[in-house]
């Protein structure tokens, strides 16, 4: 199983003089020890991580719903969690809906895996158009001629693609698709980018761990997943080819080339088919998502301090837990913009 060697972050209680109170993430308790967070499963081996350490430094428990982007976004959207989670930045059109801004905090980069199960085969190669070929379902068979001249010297069988894709609303979907629609005209055309899209082809699993599961359970399926999800579970990953003409792997090094541009203030950046010679080109950032005001649904003082001390010890002290879970850390730059939109947060109007 992915979750294995990763604990699952539990809800508790904690007691306030003698009274033993039960916390949920919007009381209207003082000393709140608990916080709620819901949405991408992408980073979620890496927020669980953080948010255990977290727990044995702080004594705040932070109780993560992995459900994917989408409903992380809905939950905050909803203000039934103190912050959401998304693969995904949201549109201007969608922010400008808020009456409280939502903020951006990149939290690391990943990369998207192209995960495949093909016995006998332990390497492959793909070039953009082909791999969109095959989510389109224009290539059927592992032995496409396509394929084969990507791959001179793998013998590839006989056999029948499946693709497989997410079911729910993601942030792993949304790159995989941002990047497609980048790199093929038609998939941008019949397909489009987003965090849930009409799939032309393919099976539905639900989060990173169905999708990586329906992979390994049949024989030449091919999906994308977060990478540590492929490693994890000592999947085939393909090597694609970037804009530079290089096959690239996706590695720590890859996904912080990817990366290697300006970056706007806000964060909200699409690092996709990377013009960086050795950059892996389906790399994209994951963010924390926060409402700007934090005195909403009755949450007090005390939680806006903890939701604020939270962040930053995430794009700080936390980011040692990223490279050891295949995550590439934020770069000195980034911290700095990631701070300077932490520091904008406010309760009642007033700076934290």
């Amino acid at each position: 199983m992915i979750n294995k060697r990763i604990r699952t972050i539990l809800k508790g209680t904690v007691l306030t003089g003698l009274i033993a109170l039960s916390l949920v993430g919007c009381s209207n308790q003082e000393n709140v020890k608990e916080l709620q967070g819901a949405g991408a499963t992408f980073p979620y081996p890496l927020y669980s991580k953080m948010f255990d350490h977290y727990h044995k430094e702080f004594g705040t428990r932070i109780n993560y719903q992995s459900i994917g982007s989408g409903g992380g976004i809905r939950q905050l959207k909803n203000k039934t969690v103190d912050f959401g989670a998304s693969d995904a930045f949201m549109k201007d059109k969608v922010l400008a809906k808020e009456s409280n801004p939502i903020l951006h905090i990149p939290i690391c980069l990943g990369a998207v895996s192209v995960s495949y199960n093909l016995p006998g085969t332990s390497e492959l190669k793909l070039t953009a158009d082909v791999l969109a070929d095959i989510f389109l379902g224009k290539i059927s068979k592992w032995d496409d001629a396509r394929i084969q001249s990507i791959n001179p010297e793998t013998k590839l069988p006989n056999l029948g693609i499946v693709s497989v894709h997410r079911s729910d609303g993601s942030g792993t979907t949304f790159i995989f698709t941002d990047y497609l629609a980048k790199v093929s005209s038609e998939w941008l055309n019949l397909v489009g980018r987003g965090k849930s899209v009409n799939w032309p082809d393919g099976l539905g699993g639900k989060g990173n761990a169905g999708v990586a599961g329906i992979v390994n359970q049949t024989p030449g399926a091919i999906g994308y997943i977060g990478h540590i999800y492929a490693e994890q579970n000592k999947m085939g990953v393909a090597t694609i080819r970037n804009k530079s003409g290089e096959y690239i792997s996706p590695s720590l090094a890859s996904v912080s080339n990817a990366a290697n541009t300006e970056i706007p203030a806000d964060t909200r950046a699409s690092i996709t088919d990377t013009g960086a010679k050795y950059g892996y080109p389906i790399s994209g950032f994951t963010w924390i998502l926060s409402y700007k005001e934090q005195k909403f649904n009755k949450r007090t003082l005390e939680q806006a301090k903890e939701t604020k001390q939270l962040l930053e010890w995430m794009i700080g002290d936390g980011q040692r837990f990223t490279e050891p879970l295949l995550y590439a850390p934020l770069s000195e730059s980034v911290v700095k913009k990631a701070q300077d939109i932490i520091d904008s947060m406010t309760y009642s109007g007033k700076a934290l």
